[in-house]
């Protein structure tokens, strides 16, 4: 069983478009389940009426931003393996089976992958969202801390990984380096895929926009990343 996990918020313009491209991928026994952060648009009428109840919906009582968002998103996942979903990009017609094979090794915890890079119009801006954001998904985890590589829309783990993760430490920078991390500090197996199985959409109003911050804040959140990855070393 696949659970694909998706925040929402204020997608009404392109939601419908994303679950599409996911729907035809996935048996009626699988669970798409969304956790929408307060959207103030039409988010999720549209969705409910699209889908019905094949599309698990739960509303956060307050806007809590992505990495709450989908921390609650993946606690509350049933399947053995678990896909990570912006609301705004299109999923190649194979993603699934594809990252699906590379599960096949059973040592396999986590599964990433490229993607083509488009704007709003969904023109190809760039053949590898890698290249684009000079990501070296082999830099190790001293590497990843300092940049991170991993991006959690290209990302599927399995269910094992759950009590690892989660909770979120309120200290992480974002979820998708957490998770990558909790990897690599337990010796998992990461398989990554060089081909694109998705469209990437970068319009200026994604959650995780490239954005230039200060090297304060740049500062603060490798140091509460560090002190994450101590406290879980302890833990486990």
């Amino acid at each position: 069983m696949i659970s694909v996990c998706m925040a929402t918020f204020n997608g009404q313009d392109f939601v419908i478009r994303q679950l599409e491209s996911i729907m035809k991928q996935l048996d009626t026994n699988d669970q798409i389940l969304i956790v929408d952060d307060r959207s103030t648009d039409n988010t999720v009428k549209l969705i409910r009426e699209h889908y019905g109840d094949r599309v698990e919906i739960h509303i956060n009582e307050t806007n809590s931003g992505p990495i709450k968002s989908f921390e609650k998103a993946i606690s509350l996942a049933k399947g053995d393996f678990i896909f990570l979903s912006d609301q705004d990009d299109i999923w190649e017609n194979d993603k699934v089976a594809k990252v699906q094979n590379a599960f096949q090794d059973p040592d396999v915890m986590l599964v990433t992958h490229d993607a083509y890079v488009v704007d709003g119009n969904l023109k190809i801006i760039e053949l590898s969202w890698n290249t684009f954001n000079n990501n070296d998904i082999e830099q190790g985890l001293f590497g990843n801390i300092i940049k991170n590589a991993y991006t959690g829309c290209m990302m599927a783990f399995r269910k094992e990984l759950k009590p690892l993760i989660l909770p979120f430490p309120d200290s992480i920078e974002m979820h998708d380096q957490w998770i990558a991390l909790v990897c690599m500090i337990e010796r998992k197996k990461i398989v990554h895929i060089s081909e694109p199985l998705m469209k990437y959409v970068r319009h200026g109003g994604n959650v995780t926009a490239i954005k230039r911050r200060s090297l304060t804040t740049q500062l603060k959140g490798r140091i509460g990343t560090i002190q994450a990855i101590l406290s879980h070393k302890k833990k486990h």
